[in-house]
């Protein structure tokens, strides 16, 4: 009957493995209010239970909790039910089994059963020895019959104390023999256990104990689980769990609503296995949608260790994306061809050398030296005018009001870029469905410099989501449709740039980020300034396997002093033979002229590993910026052969 520690792993080995999410959120979103005892709907609407297991294994979870979590005889007390606690439980393993089942009928995969085992809802400090008899006494009565119903692992959860913790693990011990046993604390803001009991502390404590799995969910949402499962590593070597809620519930209308979107949820799993946990899912907040976006992260990671298997067994090396489109709660609707959405994507489409120049928004109203700027470049051949979303954290004008005027006073395309610093996902959807309206049709995602950096270091960042969540968002929207699933009418149409760096010190951890943003359906790069060819080239081959259009990032540097800021400010990679070049001018005129020159060598020997250049224009110097890619022009329509 169940499961074992041993076979436990013997299924998952060391492997990522995906839980579902919470049970009591769709139940509420399906209109089942909270004076209702959920437990309950085990025997008085089956259906509706097994639906919602069903659908959880549609969305790629492995492993399925019952619903159970405030099936003991104190919670089930306040509804008339304690008598009924061994029937509620058997009930909810023999539901959660039923879509199991379903699933290995349908040759679909396996999954597993976890019996759900929720805190008593009684506070045990003040019992004395007697209150945390009946304590234990209260677990191992429903312990008992998750055990001899067949659950394959149990799930204790939500644990506020450790001495509940402990009342709880032991009476698991005792009344399912054998059986896994996974334990979950849950923390406050300040990252600690209710009782003040420290992540490192717990978990040593748990392992101590004899639990097999051992973890953090609930709690205040993503962030805080990921700084305990960090703590968690460094006191064990038990495989650990991370089950977050969807963020902190926030009243909408007299309804409690979770905020954070798949894409941030996927985020954090991502997040949380290079933590150290082996499983991960959802909690409170936490929907069907959330676990399919998870398991899209998963399968990325898991074509990355294939990857690294191969790299340490054969001479090969890169990173495999597989992955298969979400389904919706709406109709999605194909956008345009890439060669119809804008001027970018049909160069892209053509595989013509594209080429961009940036142009940095002022920090005050007036645009005029921006616009004159982007009309010389226009009259030069440049292709289309970069615009960034207020780097280095400092307040200017907003990139997506440039962007309109340039077009609308010069006539030549934009690129807007689009941080995720600034906006939660309700603002970062309204803010691309009205740049869609107003013809903005090129979109750079990023995540965003921290405010730290700029002038205003205690200003509030948002990263609801990070550059691969906003992918998912953009690629949603091209498809019709809202991080909801909800229809929008028609596609977006947008064209979807991502930024790479191949000069950054873990190029390791940004090829999986690369890799993810391709598979979240980025259609083109631009990297960050190049200096060291070698850095450009080493990066061009390991994403072979999962290549897009790479537009190279050319910077003219203007003094030695802008090179030492690059270098040691802004950490871009910049070789010594460059800095000794900068150091040897006389002035500032021979300065300016040897930035040029060294970017004219660096656009012409990466052209032919590329498919475009974005010029940077420093300080504002847009006649730099056109001295510099003059010199390539008049071949930007060639073909790349």
């Amino acid at each position: 009957m169940g499961l074992n520690v041993e076979s436990l792993k013997d299924i998952f080995g060391q492997r990522p493995v995906l839980c579902d999410g919470a049970m009591g959120t769709v139940l509420y979103g399906r209109g089942v209010f909270i004076n209702r005892c959920y437990d309950e709907l085990n025997l008085s609407d089956p259906a509706l239970i097994l639906s919602i297991h069903e659908e959880y294994l549609q969305s790629g979870a492995e492993i399925l909790e019952t619903n159970t979590f405030g099936a003991n005889r104190f919670r089930l007390a306040r509804h008339g039910l304690a008598s009924r606690t061994a029937e509620i439980n058997e009930a909810g393993v023999r539901l959660a089994r039923e879509a199991a089942d379903h699933l290995k009928e349908k040759q679909a995969g396996d999954a597993w059963v976890a019996g759900s085992v929720g805190p008593l809802g009684v506070h045990l400090e003040p019992l004395g020895k007697t209150g945390l008899e009946e304590a234990r006494a209260a677990f191992t009565e429903q312990i008992a019959a998750l055990f001899e119903a067949g659950a394959d692992m149990l799930m204790i959860e939500t644990m506020p104390a450790l001495n509940e913790a402990r009342e709880a693990l032991l009476a698991a011990k005792g009344a399912a023999p054998g059986l896994p046993i996974f334990v979950m604390v849950t923390v406050d803001d300040d990252g600690n256990c209710l009782d003040g009991t420290s992540p490192a502390q717990a978990a040593a404590l748990l392992t101590e104990w004899g639990a097999d799995v051992i973890g953090c969910n609930c709690s205040t949402g993503p962030a805080t689980v990921l700084t305990a499962i960090e703590a968690m590593r460094e006191a064990t070597q038990l495989p650990l769990v991370a089950m977050p809620n969807a963020g902190m519930p926030r009243a909408v209308e007299g309804r409690n609503i979770y905020l954070c979107s798949p894409e941030y949820m996927a985020s954090f799993a991502r997040k949380a296995l290079k933590a150290g946990a082996q499983y991960v899912g959802g909690c409170c907040g936490t929907t069907p949608n959330h676990i399919r976006a998870m398991k899209s992260a998963i399968r990325a990671i898991d074509a990355q260790a294939r990857a690294d298997a191969r790299t340490n067994t054969a001479d090969t090396s890169g990173i495999e994306v597989t992955g298969q489109p979400s389904t919706s709660l709406a109709t999605e609707v194909a956008p345009v061809p890439l060669s119809a959405r804008s001027r970018i994507g049909a160069l892209l489409a053509e595989h013509a050398f594209v080429s961009l120049v940036e142009i940095v928004p002022p920090r005050g109203i007036n645009c005029n030296k921006e616009i004159e700027g982007a009309r010389l470049l226009a009259s030069l051949g440049v292709h289309a005018i970069n615009v960034p979303d207020s780097p280095r954290a400092s307040p200017r004008m907003s990139a997506q009001s440039l962007c309109i005027q340039i077009q609308q006073h010069t006539g030549i395309e934009t690129v807007l870029h689009y941080t995720c610093r600034d906006r939660n996902v309700l603002s970062i959807q309204s803010d691309l469905l009205g740049a869609s309206s107003i013809g903005l049709k090129n979109i750079l995602c990023l995540t965003g410099d921290p405010p730290k950096l700029g002038n205003y270091p205690d200003a509030t960042a948002v990263f609801d989501v990070d550059a691969i969540g906003l992918v998912n968002i953009v690629r949603r929207l091209n498809h019709g449709l809202d991080i909801g699933g909800n229809s929008i009418g028609a596609s977006t149409n947008f064209t979807l740039g991502v930024a790479a760096n191949p000069g950054v010190p873990d190029i390791e951890q940004e090829l999986r980020r690369f890799a993810w943003k391709v598979e979240a359906g980025a259609e083109y790069a631009i990297t960050q300034p190049v200096f060291d060819l070698r850095l450009l080239e080493t990066f061009l081959r390991r994403i072979e396997e999962f290549r897009i259009p790479v537009i190279a990032g050319i910077w003219p540097l203007t003094s030695l002093r802008n090179a030492e800021f690059m270098r040691n400010d802004l950490r871009v990679s910049m070789p010594e033979a460059v800095m000794l070049r900068m150091a040897q001018a006389q002035n500032p005129e021979a300065a300016r002229v040897e930035g040029v020159a060294i970017a004219r060598e660096m656009l012409t020997e990466a052209q032919p590993m590329v498919q475009g250049v974005q010029v940077s224009a420093p300080f504002g110097r847009y006649a730099l910026a056109a001295e510099v890619i003059a010199s390539v022009l008049p071949e930007t329509t060639q073909l790349v052969r």
